[in-house]
């Protein structure tokens, strides 16, 4: 099976997972629409591919971290939910449909978000994996998103709104924001397959760069891309006044850094992992995508 057709066909079991869930007919059944609304909504699921693919080259089953990969995944829209709202980004467009607050309210919205991250950790301690495995993804999890990961680089990033930050103080806001939550997704993959220390530690290596890639080709979209083609607005980081690697490094620079990453990604799990094939496909996926 070609690269491509495999990572559509993980994409499309994490979409059938996430279809069934939050659909029961409830008394709080606002809160069940308004999370299914931004858990349906689409995206690449990078985050649960990884976990599924991380758990398969370690040695584990890809079909079994599915429940894992959307636990992540249920975290990952939980942030995007809060990200959009009118005191973070303030954005009315996510993946080309309008964001949650627009559609169910501020006030749904955010419960929407805050049941998608406990439901995520729900996910993952209940899934079909050991004890001491269900407990270390949840720690992995929570350590990646938590005051000192993703939400600390949400807060930075907030704080550097309007200021002349330099790169190192850039890559600190990313390596966080984005970075934090990918890392927990390879690792949390890697652990259910049950990897070696060298294979954690490559995953969060791997992890680390391909964020820091993802990133760098998200500003450059923001910047050269279309509202149509990307489903949200761009233009969004110069009209809140926000540093990014496009401003620091220009166009060249950015896929210059870009390919880089890549490549240490990738070289970083082609040392310890027998079959790092769609680890290194998925690298390369994200290192050229234009959405």
């Amino acid at each position: 099976m070609m690269a491509a057709e495999r990572l559509e066909e993980l994409r499309k079991k994490v979409d059938a997972f996430l279809a069934g869930v939050f659909q029961d007919n409830v008394p709080q059944k606002t809160l069940y629409d308004a999370m299914s609304y931004s858990l349906v909504a689409g995206g690449k699921r990078v985050r649960p591919i990884l976990t599924m693919l991380f758990a398969e080259a370690s040695g584990g089953d890809a079909d079994r971290a599915l429940t894992l990969g959307c636990g992540v995944e249920m975290l990952h829209t939980y942030s995007l939910i809060h990200d959009d709202l009118p005191c973070m980004d303030n954005d009315d467009l996510r993946r080309g449909k309008p964001t949650n607050h627009v559609v169910f309210g501020e006030a749904n919205a955010v419960l929407a978000g805050d049941a998608l991250q406990t439901a995520a950790f729900e996910t993952i301690l209940s899934s079909d994996y050991s004890a001491e495995v269900r407990a270390a993804a949840a720690l992995e999890l929570a350590r990646g998103v938590g005051a000192d990961g993703m939400c600390a680089g949400q807060v930075l990033d907030t704080e550097g709104e309007g200021k002349p930050l330099t790169l190192e103080q850039l890559r600190l806001i990313h390596e966080k924001k984005t970075g934090a939550l990918l890392e927990s997704a390879c690792v949390i993959g890697a652990l259910a397959g049950g990897a070696t220390e060298q294979q954690l530690s490559a995953a969060r290596t791997y992890a680390a760069q391909i964020g820091l890639a993802f990133q760098i080709r998200d500003d450059m979209l923001d910047h050269i891309s279309t509202t149509d083609a990307l489903g949200k607005p761009v233009g969004s980081d110069d009209s809140n006044h926000k540093i990014t690697y496009f401003n620091l490094l220009g166009k060249e620079g950015c896929e210059m850094q870009i390919h880089e990453s890549t490549e240490v990604a990738k070289s970083a799990v082609r040392e310890v992992y027998p079959d790092s094939e769609m680890l290194c496909a998925v690298a390369d996926w994200l290192a050229g995508r234009m959405n």
